[in-house]
């Protein structure tokens, strides 16, 4: 398969600046085995059935966007997960610039500093800081901000707003880069209303790295960099989504994080075993998917691997058709945008 595989002509004005308010009055479109239906997300437990179980991610977006400065220059750095020995992986912008055993300073932080320790090829670098645990992220909230997707304008940097928009209702564990943004279009009500219904939810984590935001560039797509991200299925989590599965409830994973977590954590009879660690899986068409009957999404970036992720997972002549009238119908697209209902194509 081909990066052209995956290539669609979005209008820029389909890019959505700001989310629907509330959120569950975003539009939802319903891509069936029969078909498609225009909804809306408030429309979702009417579209389920009693016994089904959500899957939502319970990581809390961090402000991992920081400047810093190295002399007189300034590089942005988007932290992307701590190390285990305590020192940090991080994306730079102009990475070539900076060498092991630079010193940087950040804007923002007057104390706050850190120590290139190497660089790699996909313009990461390790940084130890000067501060751990509480004290940096005392530091961290002073001198980051949330490292919002570049194709939500911002020139001035996030709006007040956007610290709230930016966070899904399920934010619990800090950790996340981006968030899951298939999450930000529930409320109270809508939860309350699925409770009603008999749809059960369980939590699990998966902490989106700034390895989201890195294009394809390869043309044959399996030559693809997956970064890896961190995450946890907790045993009491694995148990609660096989026995929605064994009594004949679907599951239903609410984002594509969501999805890759559970597919990392799946045995070969579709069961879900408990997890922790990193997840580096990178789905494909043709890869074979067990552990989740229908997702949540929304709509996303053409040659991106989420949108290989959802070709995959319903099909990619009927994903580009699901595209195309989404266009056309005008829903909103990205992380602040509109969302689809997908029925797993086997």
């Amino acid at each position: 398969m081909q990066l052209a595989d995956f290539d669609f002509d979005l209008p820029q004005d389909r890019v959505a600046q700001h989310p629907a308010r509330p959120r569950d009055a975003a539009r939802l479109l319903h891509v069936s085995h029969d078909g498609m239906a225009d909804r809306v997300v408030r429309d979702l437990p009417g579209l389920l059935r009693a016994g089904d179980v959500l899957v939502v991610n319970d990581t809390r977006v961090f402000p991992a966007q920081l400047t810093a400065r190295r002399g007189a220059a300034r590089i942005g750095i988007t932290l992307d997960q701590p190390r285990a020995d305590g020192t940090w992986h991080a994306l730079a912008r102009n990475a070539r610039r900076l060498h092991a055993g630079d010193e940087l300073t950040f804007e923002g932080s007057a104390d706050l500093c850190a120590t290139v320790l190497e660089r790699d090829a996909d313009g990461g670098v390790a940084l130890a800081f000067n501060r751990h645990d509480a004290a940096f992220a005392e530091a961290l909230r002073r001198a980051g901000v949330l490292a919002l997707p570049p194709y939500i304008a911002r020139s001035a940097g996030p709006l007040p707003e956007d610290q709230d928009d930016y966070q899904t209702i399920f934010a619990q564990r800090e950790g996340a880069v981006a968030a899951p943004t298939a999450g930000l279009h529930f409320t109270p009500t809508l939860l309350a209303e699925l409770e009603r219904s008999d749809i059960q939810r369980v939590t699990i984590t998966l902490h989106v790295g700034a390895g989201t935001f890195v294009p394809v560039r390869a043309e044959d797509i399996t030559q693809h960099h997956m970064h890896a991200e961190r995450g946890e299925v907790t045993p009491r989590a694995a148990d609660a989504i096989n026995a929605a599965r064994t009594a004949g409830g679907r599951v239903v994973a609410i984002g594509t994080t969501s999805l890759r977590m559970l597919e990392s954590a799946v045995s070969e009879d579709g069961s879900i075993q408990p997890f922790a660690g990193d997840t580096s899986l990178f789905i494909l068409p043709g890869d074979r998917l067990r552990a989740v009957d229908l997702l949540l999404t929304n709509f996303h970036l053409p040659r991106s691997t989420l949108f290989m992720l959802v070709c995959a997972f319903a099909g990619i002549a009927r994903m580009h058709r699901a595209y195309a009238h989404a266009i056309e119908a005008g829903y909103r697209f990205y992380s602040y945008g509109d969302a689809c209902l997908l029925e797993r194509d086997d």
